[in-house]
């Protein structure tokens, strides 16, 4: 990765990139609070609420909605990680900065790090939305410290779901953040491949493009905030808390498809109903996913092992 990453990793976004921006009509975005929690959450509007003036910037001209716990940490001089992603055609960039410029109909982003990633484990989507971005009814955020029903029946029907990271290196400074890289990432399934343990989730890890961004970011930094999109009602479920990774061992075998897995002990959660316009109409599963397993199938080759 020395040699390669230096190849695809770049501190500008090449044209293409830049248009497949504007063409977007939503963004996930990566944050860290002051209390050194990360949180995903999604920014929406019509295409062309993302603009890039330059190939080292990009204008986000939208802003997190009331109750979202990302919306206190997105400041001049934050760490931020964004992903692009096109469910129809499955295409997806990231780009890694800091934001430069807060008004208040969005923000800029300095580009730090610019990369696309392969289309592997996304499923298909129509989009559209509900109503004018932005014009949601406001409803109060439900928070919790353990998940309850509605948040354990979102995540065993989800087939995507997004993670955001971080690493501190570099010069400590007074408030923290020197040499702070963020980073968020895309994860897919078929429903059912996490498996939930009380507050503690357990999730497999397919062979990816090998960058590792992510498990790269939790194995320094074992902090993790996941973000689960209901595209039926545009309700989002945001979690945060410590994982562990978990590298061989009998569950790793036993689940088809695994090269290692990760757990989540959620230490807080945050459900924002109806927080999204954003709608999408189901296509197909990722191609990939047909080689992958199932925890059902994992956990009755474990109890047939002695």
């Amino acid at each position: 990765m020395a040699v390669f990453g230096r190849k695809v990793i770049r501190d500008f976004m090449p044209d293409q990139h830049r248009a497949f921006y504007g063409q977007l009509p939503f963004l996930l975005v990566g944050v860290v609070d002051a209390d050194g929690n990360p949180w995903a959450t999604v920014l929406e509007g019509q295409p062309g609420f993302l603009s890039s003036p330059d190939a080292k910037a990009l204008r986000i001209s939208a802003l997190p909605g009331p109750g979202d716990p990302a919306g206190p940490a997105l400041k001049l001089g934050s760490a931020v990680g964004l992903l692009g992603i096109e469910p129809h055609t499955r295409r997806r960039n990231r780009l890694n900065g800091t934001v430069t410029a807060v008004d208040e109909r969005g923000f800029l982003v300095g580009v730090d790090q610019a990369f696309g990633n392969c289309p592997q484990y996304i499923q298909t989507r129509t989009l559209s939305f509900a109503h004018q971005p932005g014009k949601q009814t406001v409803v109060a955020a439900e928070h919790g410290q353990t998940l309850d029903d509605a948040a354990r029946a979102t995540i065993a029907s989800a087939d995507t779901f997004f993670i955001a990271s971080y690493v501190d290196i570099g010069a400590d400074t007074t408030d923290g953040t020197a040499g702070r890289g963020v980073d968020i990432s895309h994860r897919g399934g078929k429903p059912g491949f996490i498996r939930i343990d009380g507050d503690v989730l357990t999730i497999p890890d397919f062979a990816g493009n090998l960058h590792f961004n992510t498990l790269g970011n939790l194995l320094l930094n074992p902090r993790a905030g996941l973000t689960f999109i209901d595209f039926a009602t545009g309700d989002l479920l945001q979690l945060t808390g410590a994982s562990e990774l978990v590298l061989e061992g009998d569950e790793v075998t036993a689940f088809q498809g695994a090269e290692r897995l990760w757990r989540l002990k959620v230490e807080q959660f945050v459900r924002r109903r109806g927080a999204l316009a954003l709608r999408g109409t189901f296509g197909e599963y990722s191609p990939r996913l047909e080689r992958t397993g199932s925890w059902a199938d994992a956990d009755r080759q474990l109890s047939l092992d002695p």
